[in-house]
């Protein structure tokens, strides 16, 4: 099997050596993309990628010789795919962020991210090269609300990574996002448009300014960001059977789980992010927190396997890879159990898991991979090139 391209090799290619295939044109670099008709119709895998985040270390997901939260991730899919239990984060290149390593896993290269307005702590970062989901709405006819990431409703800058900067991509290739965020902007909108004859000025006007205020949030936003059709068809149905009190719908990781079934049903994705983020919530200062947020994830898993695996359009041609955004530190003396914001060993040491279509079946890797190596690897399941990325395939992984 041939192995993708990295940046190195890519940039160092002669024109004469470059294949006018997989998306490149004559040049080397990405051929412009017409009219979404004219690219070709996608035929690959669907791909489920699960951040199983936010911040998961091996010792409690993985390990079968310590107090694993995940049995079913462990001892019902590990044995279908391949568990490449030593994937590392090169923290020389990047640091270990929940926010950095969805970056890393989207883009397959290491980047040192600075927020864009320079804000001290602050979290809103911009890829400088293409992610996965652009790479593959640029080679094929695949629609925006088929390209979904699903975040949680409490890392509101990670909204915002549907698309790069980079100039051969961008907005045109963007993904969409399902969120409780997004969520709550269609509600305001909706309820501005159907209720305001019967509000106060003053009212209409705190609604407004509240709904104005949501929107600022978007620091990407541009003209063409509406939500499209099929999306607002999927926040209708969402409010029909949840209401719009937001007291009935689920919340945490649990709803992340109930987007993505819906999402399943109504949208069909032919790749889909889920940004599990509920171990992150160990700030707070309670071990009980991180490892209750992995048994959610593993339960949110078993759903979702359960929902592909009864959809007949989805069975059988559907790859699941599931990755931590980084580890945990594991120092004894900390006040606050369970960081990984000081780029420790423990941090930056984390592990992947592939199943499904192309997937080897019951093989433990135990050699070092590099989170970068996902968007590579992808990208083959899916047949296009992630020609800016600077992690190779994981050919381990492949049948």
């Amino acid at each position: 099997m041939n192995r993708i391209l990295d940046r190195r090799d890519f940039l160092g290619r002669s024109l004469s050596g470059v294949a006018v295939a997989g998306g490149l044109g004559l040049t080397g670099l990405p051929a412009l993309a017409g009219p979404l008709a004219a690219r070709k119709e996608y035929q690959g895998p669907n791909v489920v990628l699960i951040r199983f985040g936010g911040g998961a270390r091996r010792r409690e997901s993985i390990d079968p010789e310590a107090t694993c939260y995940s049995p079913y991730v462990l001892n019902k899919l590990v044995p279908r795919g391949v568990l490449l239990k030593n994937m590392l984060i090169d923290t020389a290149a990047s640091d270990t962020g929940h926010g950095q390593g969805t970056l890393n896993i989207l883009t397959g290269k290491y980047d040192k991210y600075e927020d864009i307005a320079g804000k001290l702590f602050g979290e809103r970062y911009e890829a400088n090269v293409p992610t996965i989901f652009e790479y593959l709405r640029q080679s094929f006819a695949v629609p925006e609300y088929q390209t979904l990431i699903i975040n949680g409703e409490d890392r509101t800058d990670e909204e915002f990574y549907t698309f790069s900067n980079h100039h051969l991509f961008g907005a045109e290739f963007r993904s969409n996002v399902l969120s409780l965020y997004r969520y709550k902007t269609y509600l305001l909108c909706q309820q501005i448009k159907e209720d305001a004859a019967s509000w106060t000025e003053t009212e209409l006007y705190d609604k407004r300014r509240e709904l104005a205020k949501m929107e600022a949030l978007d620091y990407r936003r541009q003209d063409q960001d509406a939500q499209t059709g099929e999306i607002e068809q999927f926040w209708k149905e969402w409010r029909q059977f949840y209401c719009d009190s937001g007291f009935v719908n689920p919340r945490g990781d649990r709803l992340l789980t109930e987007l993505a079934l819906r999402a399943i049903k109504q949208l069909r994705p032919k790749l889909l992010m889920i940004n599990y983020n509920d171990c992150d919530y160990v700030h707070w200062g309670n071990m009980a927190h991180y490892t209750r947020g992995i048994a959610i994830m593993d339960v949110g898993i078993q759903k979702i396997v359960a929902a592909v695996e009864a959809d007949p359009e989805y069975r059988d041609n559907t790859v699941f890879v599931i990755v931590p955004d980084c580890g945990r530190d594991d120092s004894p003396f900390a006040a606050v159990p369970c960081q990984h914001h000081f780029n420790s060993r423990s941090s930056r040491e984390i592990f992947a898991f592939l199943f499904g279509s192309g997937i080897e079946r019951g093989r433990i890797v135990d050699r070092p991979t590099q989170q970068i190596q996902i968007a590579a690897t992808v990208g083959q399941l899916m047949g296009f090139q992630t020609s800016f990325a600077e992690g190779n395939v994981l050919e381990e992984a492949l049948a």
